[in-house]
């Protein structure tokens, strides 16, 4: 694999709408796979929408539920994997600790009074469910109020050569989550992102930043336009291992891609000493 073409769907989508939201995604695949994507990443919540309040417990679905069968076979039609945020409906008996294990969420009931994750999955280009991940650090009191936080930081899977790794927003904001991903072998980490006005800051500094500083492809894709108290500011992008950003959308509705390329991942490595320089002996009060 020299290279893997990752799209990026900067959308609000139609708040609330789900049927509506698979449409654009299935758009946006088909655009995605047609200029040789093989990866098309969605913003956070994007099957739901975000601030819909308590709509985001009534349009809970399970990891295997209808919408993740619409978007395998969206995915499949397309030969594109697909990343999409939306909020899973949990199991009342399971521990927040399971997400990385896809498997256990086959056949959850679809039970209003269990928990609900602000969650992100990722489905492979023949429809396969690849990984689940449930967002570990919620922000603000919305989210707080809504959603159960889920405890599993590092989640991966494999995608044509390349060591993907799930994130959702403020996850990024802490360094040590993306250390994490760094020293387990992430290549490209994916972060749908519900980045809202005045911390734009974060799209446009602190994620090329995190790239440089952990060696590795981020893919930062976010929501636009206003929804409830929250203005979103877009400005998707996918940086790179060298701190550049590879590609940047504006603050509308927009697709852009561009590559994630293994060779000159591994050259910057070699280059950059950050991970062998690395003293953990020295950090253990920081825990």
């Amino acid at each position: 694999m020299s290279s893997l073409r990752t799209a990026l769907l900067q959308s609000s989508g139609r708040p609330g709408d789900v049927e509506y939201n698979l449409k654009v995604l299935a758009w946006a695949a088909g655009d995605a796979a047609a200029s040789g994507a093989g990866l098309l990443a969605c913003p956070e919540l994007f099957l739901t929408g975000y601030a819909i309040g308590s709509g985001v417990r009534e349009l809970a679905e399970p990891a295997d539920g209808e919408s993740a069968d619409e978007v395998a076979r969206i995915a499949a039609e397309h030969g594109i994997a697909v990343l999409y945020g939306y909020p899973e409906r949990g199991r009342n008996d399971e521990s927040a600790g399971n997400e990385a294990d896809v498997a256990d969420t086959a056949g959850a009931a679809h039970d209003e009074s269990g928990p609900v994750y602000n969650s992100a999955q990722l489905i492979g280009p023949d429809g396969a469910r690849l990984a689940n991940y449930r967002k570990t650090h919620l922000f603000g009191c919305f989210e707080r109020e809504w959603f159960t936080p889920g405890d599993t930081p590092v989640v991966q899977a494999q995608l044509d050569g390349v060591r993907i790794g799930i994130m959702i927003c403020y996850d990024v904001e802490f360094p040590e989550n993306v250390r994490a991903h760094a020293l387990a072998g992430t290549d490209l980490l994916l972060v749908p992102t519900a980045q809202m006005h005045p911390f734009q800051f974060v799209a446009e500094s602190v994620v090329p930043v995190r790239a440089f500083e952990n060696q590795m492809y981020v893919a930062y894709v976010n929501r636009v336009g206003t929804e409830g108290e929250f203005e979103f500011v877009g400005l998707s992008c996918l940086a790179g291992p060298d701190g550049i950003v590879r590609t940047r959308a504006g603050r509308a509705e927009q697709l852009v891609a561009a590559d994630v390329d293994a060779a000159f991942l591994k050259e910057s490595r070699a280059d950059n000493p950050y991970l062998h320089d690395r003293r953990p002996e020295l950090y253990g009060s920081l825990m």
